[in-house]
């Protein structure tokens, strides 16, 4: 126990205080988001607590909040008035059983030492623990312990490492982008994270399953809609949606939310959208996936099973960094049915997937000599983040195909929420008031869009000859587009409006705002004219190499992929307002990546992990794949992540998201 603030935390920790009030966010730490102490200002303008910033200098050579480069000689101390305003905080007495004083931060150690009762007794009582002799009998253990039950609260030791966004049992190892730790849900309201808060009674579990699914017909649908992709910021395949009554809803073990690693033995989790599209749309009588499942919270340990060598390949690899600080770029995952830790991705430029001798779901059995085999990715992370330069892994590998990757230029995004130079602080940020976003649209990775202007000579009862899906009554407010060219109308013979393109308007009728069934009387009542003037959109990929999936899509109901929606301009754009409300020591339950990065320019936050059991998971509203335009009203365009996370920090017990939802593909 500290004598200093009366309260339990490692010799090098910042001290903890309860404060009676919410502190002004001017003077909190945006590393330990605490009030500061000893507070230190760097030359770009912020203030970090003296010990946060010498513990992160230690590893990185840039500013927490805007990556801007930093030394610690170049800090200095924050000016008199702002120590004074933090020392006069007021805060509780840590032993509230039996003391309910409040005084001023730098009036609590002189309280502790002289004057408050709790900490007096804890001392004797500690004094007796050290010398038992002189236990009195006036003082039965029974009531020892019942009085130490009552001390101040003890959040759990240590700067653990905490899960990566992509899935809560994922680390993702020395890790140079402070964005990685994703507190959009692991933050508590006191700023602490929720996995080391419950340390040692919870952790958030994710399992790794292979299900089979069978089919009567081969080419039936599975029923169920897919987001991410190696060429969008998800970076892995993630279920978005399972639809009521199909294959996938019948076996009842896929949920939204889950990730899909495997294919029929072919790794997927490093493909691109198209590609994973293709992979489930493959007919067949049996399908063999390999998911990654949150599991939420749970007391339980994983159930450790011994696993058989046999047929599997054990290999040396060593790893040499330039500086202790240099990330691995792996991320590790325990499996629930067996024993170990698994190496679940490599990320991209990361220094294993230069190497190349690492692979995806290689068994790690040990690291510099240590034994691993029972091990957990928390300890696997601290022996790589202690050593200086070589990271000598022994890993066991189960022979297996693995998917070659297609020459990719260099902005491929990887599934780390990575942060970069910021902008302007969040809280300077204008305000936005009406609920509908018309915004640029800044991310068009992959796909983009083509306005046209088709006119069209027909005879008055020939038909337009197209069917049309979308409409802004549908649950996510979809444009008009074309499902289908039948070979009977005008359309087709003039041959320029295509399936998947967006319909504007027609002779002058803005066609974006409406509903099915009043677009359908607008084409209707306008195709009966001698003349018909169609503008449209075409939405291009500007990979040519990229396979179509509709290739093999007989048998499935035809609707654009989810990607090509990302390609749409930003004013056809239909936002939603999502409130989420949580209790002071929930997290909200999602994790986000995308945002502002030097290497990638502009990418859209998109949402990836819905834990199960917290408040995301509970509204029902929030889907993996959506894009948040907005945290209560201030957009998030432009933002890197460093700066949307600590806005998403902020807010204790209401948020309100702003969301843009497209669908997932089906397959």
């Amino acid at each position: 126990l500290c004598c200093e603030c009366g309260q339990f935390h490692l010799l090098l920790d910042n001290h903890l205080y309860n404060f009676q009030d919410e502190v002004d966010d001017e003077l909190i730490c945006h590393i330990c988001l605490q009030p500061l102490l000893q507070p230190m200002d760097t030359p770009c303008g912020h203030t970090y607590c003296f010990k946060c910033l010498e513990n992160f200098m230690q590893e990185y050579n840039f500013c927490p909040m805007d990556r801007k480069k930093l030394s610690f000689q170049q800090c200095h101390k924050s000016s008199l008035l702002v120590r004074n305003l933090l020392d006069k905080l007021v805060v509780f007495c840590p032993f509230k059983a039996e003391c309910q004083q409040t005084m001023q931060r730098c009036e609590l150690e002189a309280h502790l030492q002289n004057r408050c009762p709790g900490f007096k007794k804890y001392r004797s009582e500690q004094q007796r623990k050290k010398n038992p002799v002189s236990k009195g009998k006036e003082d039965p253990p029974a009531k020892v312990e019942t009085s130490t039950a009552k001390d101040p609260e003890v959040p759990s030791g240590g700067s653990s490492l905490v899960a990566e966004s992509s899935a809560a049992a994922v680390v993702s190892l020395g890790t140079a982008e402070p964005g990685l730790v994703n507190p959009a849900f692991e933050e508590t309201e006191e700023g602490e994270s929720l996995i080391q808060k419950c340390n040692y009674r919870t952790s958030l579990v994710a399992e790794t399953t292979t299900i089979e699914i069978h089919r009567e017909d081969p080419e039936e649908e599975l029923g169920m809609r897919i987001v991410g992709g190696k060429d969008t910021p998800l970076g892995n395949i993630v279920v978005q949606e399972v639809l009521r009554d199909s294959v996938v809803a019948a076996d009842g073990r896929i949920a939204p939310g889950d990730h899909i690693l495997e294919v029929n033995g072919i790794n997927i989790s490093s493909v691109t959208h198209c590609q994973a599209v293709s992979f489930l749309r493959h007919p067949g009588p049996v399908l063999h996936l390999m998911v990654l499942q949150e599991k939420g919270f749970s007391n339980k340990t994983a159930q450790q099973d011994s696993t058989s060598a046999a047929n599997r390949e054990v290999i040396h690899v060593t790893l040499i960094k330039r500086d202790r600080s240099e990330p691995l770029g792996i991320k590790l995952i325990r499996k629930t049915d067996e024993a170990g830790i698994f190496i679940l991705d490599l990320l991209e430029g990361g220094l294993a997937a230069k190497n190349g001798k690492l692979s995806r779901n290689d068994r790690v059995l040990s690291i510099n000599g240590q034994d691993l085999r029972q091990g957990t990715p928390e300890a696997a992370a601290q022996i790589i983040q202690t050593t200086e330069s070589r990271v000598n892994f022994v890993v066991l590998r189960q022979p297996g195909v693995q998917l070659s990757d297609p020459a990719e230029d260099g902005s491929t995004s990887n599934n780390s929420s990575s942060s970069s130079n910021g902008g302007s602080p969040v809280h300077h940020r204008r305000r936005l008031d009406q609920n509908h976003y018309r915004r640029k649209s800044y991310y068009q990775k992959g796909y983009v869009s083509h306005e046209k202007t088709v006119a069209v000579k027909k005879e008055p009862k020939e038909s337009l000859g197209i069917t049309i899906g979308g409409g802004r009554d549908n649950k996510n407010k979809l444009p008009i587009y074309v499902t289908s060219v039948q070979p009977i109308g005008c359309l087709f013979r003039d041959g320029r409006i295509k399936r998947g393109d967006v319909l504007l308007s027609i002779n002058g009728i803005d066609l974006t705002h409406l509903n099915y069934y009043e677009a359908v009387s607008a084409l209707k009542s306008n195709a009966a004219s001698h003349s018909v003037v169609l503008k449209a959109l075409e939405i291009l990929s500007v990979n040519s190499t990229e396979p179509s999936p509709d290739i093999k899509e007989q048998g499935f109901s035809w609707s654009p992929l989810w990607i090509t929606w990302l390609g749409l301009p930003g004013h056809l754009h239909c936002c939603q307002d999502i409130v989420l409300t949580k209790g002071n020591l929930e997290s909200w339950g999602f994790s986000i990546v995308g945002g502002l990065e030097e290497s990638k320019g502009n990418q859209p936050f998109f949402i990836k992990t819905i834990v199960p059991g917290t408040p995301a998971f509970r509204d029902r509203k929030l889907k993996c794949g959506d894009e948040i335009v907005a945290v209560n009203g201030v957009p998030a365009v432009g933002m890197s992540n460093s700066e949307l996370i600590p806005m998403l920090k902020e807010q204790r017990n209401k948020v309100t998201l702003t969301v843009v939802s497209w669908p997932g593909s089906l397959v």
